[in-house]
């Protein structure tokens, strides 16, 4: 047994050796420099996992990710939070995005009095004012309209808000990680109003939550008529606790501070009601004084999510080929494409999209990019859509809401790589300056 399994062993030996020759032969034409070596232990050796029994099926009745993912999280920080983190933020790894779905346990999370939690059975739904047949309905008799199931992104107006006067976070998950996307399920709000009649003279609609805070906001007509959803599931299962269970509405596209959680009213009238949100928040400053108030639809926007802060090139050899990632998404529409600079912003070219393009939902893009050791890169994503948009650079925006603005901040991010392969959050201006920056 002694000689047969040192025998196994020479062959085994000499086979890597051979492969690693092989590799290292082709490295020029792969994708992949080789790093392969012909006494690598992870491939010399038995793994310990595949000697010894695994888990049984039912050791988790709900699944978890693997303890080596224990990075992928959400995050916070005491610079948006109330103290207490009731009132606060739980921002998405987009950095370890995959596609255009965000698991729920990863889904950006915005509380405004902390995470309510509604026990289903005394769930009911007020819808009254200005409708022919007002009712109150409890979860049973909700789930009995119609289902459709939709893929959508939701995002704060204040993603990338912190960053008017500049960069404030060298990390894309704060920056941009104010948002997530997931397939919501549920019904359109026009299905349950073509049921219960709604009066010619209904132009407004009250969201109201019941949870602490009794959120609520404003919302037009047409928007109700035309994509308005009450969902219950989230990416095959029931809302989470922190993301309205049991019940939020969904207006695709539009701010997620209007996508009300733990919905318990709708009220119809002639006239908005100018709520706390809609008043005192969620306004934009302009630098006439001047606020601007009901802007709703999030506009078309981008990043680079790889390399990041997070995830750096410092590992990467001169040569090598590397995949740049990142998303894009607009309220607005379709994305139609992203460009790509590696300057700043000067010169653009065409990005990759990638898998399903979907109307206001994320898509993701990508371009393929051979790695030189000490070369410094500005890396620029600009994206348009099918409504017409282009994002802005940061001069634009700026030009039209100076610097006391927080939402809807949507100008061209830049993202620097070192020559060691390091990566920055910086702001490229083409003017020399900025009036009260």
């Amino acid at each position: 047994m002694d000689n047969k399994k040192s025998n196994q062993e020479i062959d085994r030996r000499d086979f890597f050796k051979k492969a690693a020759a092989s590799v290292t032969a082709i490295a020029g034409t792969s994708l992949i420099s080789s790093n392969a070596r012909a006494d690598d232990p992870a491939i010399m050796h038995h793994v310990p996992w595949g000697q010894k029994w695994g888990d049984p099926v039912t050791k988790n009745r709900y699944g978890m990710p693997s303890k080596y993912e224990h990075n992928v999280l959400r995050r916070n920080t005491k610079l948006l939070a109330s103290g207490n983190f009731r009132a606060s933020i739980a921002v998405t790894p987009i950095q370890e995005s995959m596609g255009i779905i965000t698991p729920n346990g990863l889904f950006f999370s915005r509380s405004h009095g902390g995470v309510a939690h509604v026990d289903p059975a005394e769930y009911r739904l007020m819808i009254h004012g200005l409708i022919e047949k007002p009712i109150v309905l409890t979860l049973e008799q909700l789930k009995r309209y119609p289902s459709v199931t939709r893929t959508h992104f939701i995002e704060c107006p204040a993603n990338g808000g912190q960053e008017w006067r500049g960069p404030q976070f060298n990390s894309v998950q704060f920056a941009k990680g104010f948002m997530s996307s997931a397939e919501w399920t549920g019904t359109y709000l026009k299905t349950i109003l073509a049921d219960l009649g709604v009066k010619k003279e209904a132009l407004w609609m009250l969201a109201e939550g019941s949870d602490s805070s009794e959120m609520g906001r404003t919302i037009p007509i047409d928007k109700v008529w035309d994509d308005a959803m009450i969902v219950w599931g989230q990416n095959g299962e029931a809302l989470r606790p922190e993301q309205g269970y049991p019940v939020r509405i969904l207006l695709p596209g539009w701010e997620g501070n209007l996508c009300v959680k733990w919905l318990k009213r709708l009220e119809f009238s002639t006239e908005p009601w100018y709520c706390k949100e809609e008043t005192s928040k969620y306004t934009d400053l302009k630098p006439t004084g001047k606020a601007i108030q009901h802007f709703y639809a999030n506009e078309v926007n981008s990043t680079v999510t790889s390399p990041s802060p997070e995830i750096d090139w410092t590992s990467l050899r001169d040569g090598d080929i590397v995949e740049i990632q990142g998303l894009a998404w607009s309220g607005m529409g379709t994305i139609t494409g992203v460009d790509l600079s590696f300057d700043g912003g000067r010169n653009y070219i065409k990005a990759d999209l990638k898998g399903l393009v979907l109307p206001k939902s994320w898509t993701r893009w990508s371009y393929m990019h051979t790695y030189k050791k000490g070369e410094k890169l500005l890396l620029t994503s600009r994206a348009m859509d099918d409504a017409g948009y282009i994002q802005p650079t940061i001069d634009q925006e700026v030009g039209v809401m100076g610097v006391e603005a927080v939402y809807h901040r949507n100008a061209v991010e830049t993202w620097e790589v070192t020559e060691t392969g390091k990566i920055n959050h910086v702001e490229i201006r083409t003017m020399k300056e900025v009036k009260d920056a």
